[in-house]
């Protein structure tokens, strides 16, 4: 399933989750933010459940900034979940 969220507070603007049956994240595409980062992030995450993302992911902050990509990344997860589960 796609799944489309808009990022609040960072560089990057929107994020596209390709997420199956299993809760497993096939595929993630970041529209803007530091393009080399955020590839090898979404490299990493491709094959990795869910929870296991939210957990890893949430509260990283970028520098003086309350939230961060990764964090972005960890929200939209927790709210998908919400919608989904």
């Amino acid at each position: 399933m796609e799944y489309k969220y808009k990022t609040q507070g960072v560089c990057s603007t929107e994020m596209i989750f390709d997420i199956d049956d299993n809760y497993v994240v096939q595929d993630l595409k970041v529209i803007g933010g530091c393009n080399g980062n955020l590839k090898g992030i979404s490299s990493l995450v491709k094959g990795m459940k869910v929870d296991d993302i939210i957990s890893k992911l949430s509260g990283i902050k970028c520098g003086f900034r309350q939230t961060s990509c990764p964090d972005q990344i960890a929200k939209a997860l927790k709210e998908f979940c919400k919608i989904e589960k």
